[in-house]
C-alpha cells in the first residue's frame, strides 16, 4: 500500500484538501468553508479524479447546509456542484445520494445528516479502491506467474490515491502487488496537456514502487517493442454498454494495446457506471480551456510555480479533457465486486455502490 496523506478531511464544519493543482512541486492544504469554496476545487481542479470529485461535492452539501437547511439552499447547493464539471459521473452520483439522504428530512436535522451522508460516501469508496486493489492483485499474479522478469505496466493520467478516497482505482492493483512482492514497474503516462502522469509519478516515488515517466505519445512504440504486459486505467464514466471515458489519450492506447495483444483493463467503482447512459456516444466530453494547451505550467528558475507560453494567445486550440475507449478494447473492468467483460455490466447494475 502507499504511504499517503488524506486528500480529502473534515476539519470540524469545515474540509481539509491538498490543493493538487500544486503538486508535484509543492505539498499545500487548502481549508474549503463555503459551497463556492467546494465548486471552485472541483471546477479549477484542486481535487480531481472522479471518486474524489463525488466525495468533495458531498462535503460540499454540508458545508452549504451549515447556517440553512431549507430546501431552497439544499436545491441551490445541487446545482451549483452539479454544474462544475460535466463527464465525471461520480459527482452526479455523490449529489444523487444526498438529495436521497437530505430531502426527506426536516431542515432541523439536515446539517448533521448531511456530515454523516458525505462521510459515508468517503469511507465507501476507501473500501471500494481496496476491493479493486484485491481484484486487480489476481489478474497482475496470473500475467507475473508467466514471466522470469519484472511486470510492466502501463497506466494514463493518475487514478490513484490523490484521485479517491483510498489506494486508487487503477493505481490500487498495482500497490497490492506491490505489496504482496511482485516485482512491478509502471510505466506513467504524462497525459497532456495538463501531465497528470507527474502526479503518478510522485505517488509511486512515495510508496517505493519502480515507474518511468513517459512522454504519452511514446506509449504505442513501448508496446510494439514488448516492453508493456497489461494497461490499465481508471474511469471518470462507463456507459451501461461498458464504453468508457477517462482523461483524453486512453483510447489511443486501448487501440495500441490491442494491435499488440495486450491486455487494456479499466479499473473503477461501480459508482462510476452509469446504466442510464446507454452507450459512449451519449456521454458528455468536457473541453476546457485553450490556454491549457497554449501554456505549460512548471517551476520557473527561482523554483517557483510558473506558466510557460508554448503557444500564442490567437493560436487555435482544442482540448478536450477525454475521450471515450469503446467496449470492445477492454479486456475487462475491475470494480470492487470482481471483474467483468465490458459488455456483461447488467451483472452489477442492481448492486449499490
Amino acid at each position: 500500500m502507499s504511504d499517503h496523506c488524506p486528500t480529502l478531511r473534515r476539519n470540524g464544519d469545515q474540509v481539509i484538501i491538498l490543493d493538487q493543482t500544486r503538486l508535484p512541486w509543492q505539498e499545500v492544504f487548502v481549508c474549503l468553508d463555503t459551497l463556492d469554496d467546494a465548486a471552485t476545487a472541483i471546477r479549477d481542479m484542486q481535487v480531481r479524479g472522479a471518486p474524489l470529485i463525488g466525495a468533495t461535492a458531498a462535503f460540499g452539501i454540508a458545508l452549504a447546509l451549515r447556517n440553512n437547511a431549507s430546501d431552497a439552499a439544499l436545491q441551490a447547493a445541487d446545482a451549483c456542484l452539479r454544474a462544475t464539471r460535466p463527464t465525471a459521473v461520480n459527482l452526479h452520483w455523490a449529489l444523487d445520494r444526498m438529495q436521497a439522504a437530505l430531502r426527506p428530512l426536516p431542515a432541523a436535522e439536515r446539517s448533521a445528516a448531511a456530515w454523516a451522508a458525505a462521510e459515508a460516501i468517503q469511507s465507501g469508496d476507501a473500501a471500494a479502491n481496496a476491493a479493486i486493489g484485491h481484484h486487480g492483485l489476481g489478474l497482475l499474479q496470473a500475467l507475473a506467474a508467466n514471466q522470469n522478469q519484472p511486470l510492466h505496466v502501463m497506466t494514463h493520467c493518475n487514478a490513484g490515491w490523490l484521485a479517491t478516497c483510498g489506494h486508487g482505482t487503477a493505481l490500487a492493483p498495482i500497490y497490492a502487488a506491490h505489496a504482496a512482492g511482485i516485482e512491478v514497474h509502471v510505466w506513467v503516462s504524462e497525459t497532456r496537456p495538463r501531465n497528470q502522469g507527474l502526479l503518478t509519478a510522485w505517488e509511486l516515488a512515495r510508496a517505493g514502487v519502480p515507474h518511468t515517466l513517459i512522454a504519452d505519445n511514446a506509449a504505442g512504440w513501448l508496446m510494439a517493442e514488448g516492453r508493456v504486459d497489461a494497461v490499465i486505467t481508471g474511469a471518470d464514466r462507463i456507459a451501461a454498454n461498458g464504453d468508457t471515458a477517462n482523461k483524453v489519450g486512453t483510447y489511443l492506447k486501448a487501440l495500441a494495446a490491442r494491435a499488440h495483444d495486450i491486455p487494456f483493463y479499466i479499473a473503477a467503482p461501480r459508482s462510476t457506471v452509469d446504466f442510464n447512459c446507454p452507450h459512449g456516444r451519449a456521454i458528455p466530453i468536457e473541453e476546457r480551456s485553450a490556454d491549457e494547451v497554449r501554456i505549460i505550467q512548471g517551476l520557473d528558475a527561482a523554483g517557483l510555480p510558473a506558466g510557460i507560453r508554448l503557444a500564442g494567445p490567437t493560436t487555435a486550440a482544442c482540448n478536450p479533457a477525454f475521450d471515450v475507449t469503446p467496449a470492445g478494447l477492454v479486456a475487462g473492468i475491475i470494480c470492487e465486486f470482481g471483474v467483468f467483460p465490458a459488455d456483461g455490466l447488467a451483472a452489477i447494475a442492481g448492486r449499490q455502490a
